[in-house]
């Protein structure tokens, strides 16, 4: 069931009926009602399934239009949201700075945020993330500091666009091997410049090369981690990781993992 402006009647065809104050119609998959204001419709048709089905709203994807729905939702005084996407939007060639500020700051989600708006080359973010489980960022990650990183509080993290250095990515092992970033489980980057990265760790950091194959359940997906390199943490705990022009990635293991094979 979809909200959408009056205006979008134009040209339309089929029949549509009036019912206290709104249009409603059908497109050929689901019902569409029409608002003078959007935002108004929105919040009815969310209530009005929600209420007949005795459920609360798990996943909210919204563009820089909707930014409104965060703090109707944080007063709805619901179950923590599951999933949060902040989307792209193709009809604004603005970057959305304040639009993501303003999601990272006030949106609050159990599970997942994923991120695909464009930013400016000077957005910075100076709180934190987390907890999640998964974070997401499928374009211009060049915002993301090693700072930003060890703030982050997720249990899988992917970065696309990322201008993090080797030096930056040695100080990030050094802060997980003392204990840093203790949830982490999946680290993914993918470089802004295909020729950043290129593996020359520390020696500080005892990474040693492995042989060994392993698999690790990343959602609904099995990647199979082949050789790399290895490097263990103070407590004991190991992680494999891999780079090739363009990319790094660190996966950590642990008891459970292991023995389920994930």
């Amino acid at each position: 069931m979809v909200a959408d402006h009056i205006s979008a009647l134009n040209g339309e065809t089929h029949k549509l009926i009036e019912t206290n104050g709104y249009k409603r119609g059908f497109s050929s998959t689901y019902p569409v009602l029409y608002f003078e204001d959007r935002v108004m419709g929105t919040k009815m048709i969310v209530d009005c399934v929600s209420g007949l089905f005795n459920l609360d709203i798990y996943e909210l994807v919204i563009g820089r239009n909707g930014i409104w729905a965060i703090d109707w939702i944080n007063n709805r005084k619901q179950k923590l949201l599951g999933s949060i996407g902040l989307d792209n939007n193709c009809n604004d060639s603005l970057n959305g700075d304040e639009t993501m500020d303003y999601v990272f700051r006030n949106a609050r989600a159990s599970d997942c945020l994923t991120v695909i708006d464009n930013v400016s080359d000077h957005f910075r973010f100076d709180g934190k993330l987390g907890p999640m489980e998964q974070l997401w960022i499928c374009s211009y990650g060049h915002w993301v500091t090693i700072d930003n990183l060890m703030n982050f509080d997720f249990i899988k993290i992917g970065i696309i666009g990322s201008r993090i250095s080797v030096s930056d990515l040695c100080s990030f092992l050094r802060h997980w091997r003392v204990g840093g970033s203790s949830r982490l489980t999946f680290l993914f980057l993918r470089f802004e410049n295909d020729s950043t990265f290129f593996g020359n760790f520390d020696e500080d950091l005892e990474i040693v090369e492995t042989n060994e194959v392993r698999k690790y359940r990343l959602s609904v997906e099995e990647l199979v981690i082949e050789g790399g390199y290895s490097i263990q943490r103070m407590d004991g705990g190991k992680a494999t990781i891999q780079w090739n022009f363009g990319w790094f990635r660190m996966v950590v293991w642990n008891e459970r993992a292991t023995e389920n094979g994930f």
